[in-house]
């Protein structure tokens, strides 16, 4: 009845693989993720990526591709105006975002908005600033655990976040407090892609730690995406880390929480080893959390290292009905400037066991090909008003 029973989309969270020709109205001229990754490090051991044609699509360093790649593989490029986890993730499903979300990294978020947070939650605000949440925490744990205050940080990215100490601002409090913030957030002039409540364990700084009970509270998409279309379908869409926050849960029938990238893809094997019919969904934040945001090469070299041992096994485990997709939503380059992310074309990587060759494929100019791949492959509509068209005749 289908093509393949089972699609796999896999996001390596930030992978770029260079700069769009836009890239400069973005700031973000000659960024290249990968690319300056290998010329930094000179080579990794990635013989899984290598095998499947990463290296075909976009070298560097010591390293060349091989001559009979096993995957199918090409560029995208991003059609949405922005670079962020949830404009990329969107488009891959099918919707283009024209207006970028809001940004508070060189001011902080307006004093109108903390003085509206302030009253609502009862709390004050320390902080309000761009930095690093680990750095923050041991800036501020401290005051914050001594004065009741609440710690309000920004990054890079579209983000509002708040930190707090789960023994004397209890979880379901900090929940309570980032709902309010997302209330607030939704009106224009402050509207951020995401509020994240950031709790962490600890008495005094060099102890403080954050926990795995991170909660996003993302907006909803703006309309209808692929993954609404499979479940109406009646398809099982199973979200691994980050998916069901970005969608707010939009078209999501199963979740999976990730402690880690390498949780993620153990949680991914486990998944492929049961039995179901649809898609299962995988973002891996590691890359750009950790390493990518601050401008760690070697760390990001070495996550990436990790993610190909686990996808070494993931591959032995596909059926051969199986389908593979390794992509990306948007760079961030550890060897560019500040913290921010980069305007980068990405890799699509597709394999399957049943395929007959591998080999390149003519670049697509959105990331939208994904959705509209998975739901030709279903054979369900994709939503009206949505983008992409579908290449799943050239991956058979």
């Amino acid at each position: 009845m289908y093509r393949f029973k089972r699609i796999f989309v896999i996001v390596l969270d930030s992978l770029g693989i260079g700069a769009m020709p836009d890239s400069p109205a973005f700031g973000d001229e000659g960024a290249d993720t990968f690319g300056h990754i290998l010329d930094r490090m000179g080579s990794l051991e990635i013989p899984n990526l290598k095998k499947l044609g990463m290296l075909n699509l976009h070298s560097g360093g010591d390293m060349e591709g091989v001559e009979y790649p096993m995957g199918r593989f090409m560029r995208l490029s991003e059609a949405s105006r922005g670079k962020d986890t949830m404009t990329g993730h969107w488009e891959m499903m099918g919707i283009r975002t024209e207006k970028p979300f809001k940004t508070f990294t060189d001011t902080g978020f307006p004093p109108e908005l903390i003085a509206e947070l302030e009253k609502r939650c009862g709390k004050r605000v320390i902080g309000n600033k761009s930095a690093s949440g680990t750095q923050i925490i041991e800036e501020l744990g401290e005051e914050e655990i001594n004065t009741g205050a609440m710690i309000v940080y920004t990054s890079a990215d579209s983000v509002l976040q708040i930190c707090g100490n789960e023994e004397t601002f209890d979880l379901e409090n900090l929940y309570r407090c980032c709902e309010i913030a997302r209330e607030l957030t939704l009106k224009e002039e402050w509207r951020v892609g995401r509020v994240i409540a950031r709790p962490y364990a600890g008495k005094k700084k060099g102890e403080f730690k954050r926990t795995s009970n991170r909660r996003d509270y993302a907006l909803k998409p703006t309309g209808r995406t692929a993954l609404n279309a499979l479940q109406d379908g009646g398809l099982d869409v199973i979200g691994v880390g980050k998916i069901h926050d970005i969608f707010c849960g939009e078209g999501i029938t199963e979740t999976y929480h990730s402690d880690s990238s390498v949780h993620g893809m153990e949680q991914t094997i486990e998944i492929c080893r049961k039995d179901f019919r649809g898609l299962c969904f995988v973002n891996l934040v590691d890359f750009d959390a950790l390493w990518g945001h601050r401008r760690n090469v070697e760390g990001y070299g070495r996550e990436i290292e990790k993610f190909d041992r686990k996808l070494g096994v993931l591959l032995e485990e596909l059926g051969q009905d199986d389908l593979l997709i390794v992509t990306a939503d948007h760079g961030n380059d550890p060897a560019y400037s500040g913290t921010d992310h980069t305007r980068e074309y990405v890799p699509f990587i597709a394999y399957s066991k049943s395929m007959k060759q591998g080999g390149a494929l003519a670049a697509r100019d959105t990331f939208a090909v994904i959705g509209a791949t998975i739901a030709d492959n279903f054979g369900v509509d994709m939503p009206r008003g949505t983008i992409g068209n579908s290449v799943l005749e050239e991956l058979l």
